[in-house]
């Protein structure tokens, strides 16, 4: 797929771990294109490689080589703190474990990367409760995590992942750890999310029904990434 508008791309990526003479090739030659307002599946079994990928795909974490690119951007010609720049103004992040702040609550979690890029206290407050209300949480404004739902958890995360409009979200098993119906109106409202605001949506999961819902499914095996 050509990259002429792809938002976040690979070439030939490899990671080799080396532990002594011992040598672990985990990506062999991984090559993706992302484009705007795509929604793209990454299946794979459990150590196929996967978070890594995630990693290096948020430049998190280094390639043996290979290039990613966010935006046209290499991360390679980036230093740590224009990557961490990047990300908080490109990226948004959705776990399995919804990484929220205990001692804060659902607006201020929402805040946060609002904060962080310095903005305006009263701007990032009238963002954040205007995406909380979008999905479905206006009236738990001011719960703290533990006193929400795992569902209400993760809307709380993805609402943190978009208040930046960001070009990508880069979800790790976004629903795995949701009961059926919850995982499938988180589902939903993710997808609703995309298609309103254009933002392009990669989802790493082992879950084939939920990747057989995306525009594209591919499966990273053998270190490499093949087309369902």
């Amino acid at each position: 797929m050509s990259n002429q508008n792809s938002v976040l791309s690979a070439q030939r990526l490899q990671k080799i771990y080396q532990e002594g003479p011992i040598e672990t090739r985990v990506l062999t030659d991984v090559n993706l294109d992302i484009l705007a307002g795509e929604m793209v599946a990454i299946v794979g079994a459990s150590g196929s490689g996967k978070s890594t990928l995630l990693h290096l795909l948020a430049g998190l974490d280094q390639p043996t080589s290979g290039e990613v690119k966010l935006n046209d951007q290499p991360f390679s010609e980036l230093s740590d703190v224009k990557r961490g720049q990047m990300r908080n103004v490109h990226m948004g992040f959705v776990y399995q474990f919804h990484h929220l702040l205990p001692e804060l609550t659902a607006l201020e979690n929402v805040m946060m990367p609002l904060r962080i890029r310095r903005e305006n206290a009263q701007s990032a407050r009238m963002q954040a409760q205007a995406l909380l209300e979008r999905v479905g949480l206006g009236h738990r404004l001011k719960h703290k995590p533990s006193e929400l739902s795992g569902g209400e958890r993760q809307r709380v995360s993805i609402a943190r992942a978009l208040i930046t409009r960001p070009a990508v979200i880069l979800a790790d098993e976004p629903t795995g750890n949701l009961d059926h119906d919850t995982a499938e109106q988180v589902f939903q409202m993710m997808q609703e999310l995309n298609q309103e605001l254009q933002t392009a949506l990669l989802i790493v999961t082992h879950d084939r029904d939920l990747a057989k819902r995306m525009n594209r499914q591919l499966h990273l095996r053998d270190g490499q990434l093949h087309a369902e």
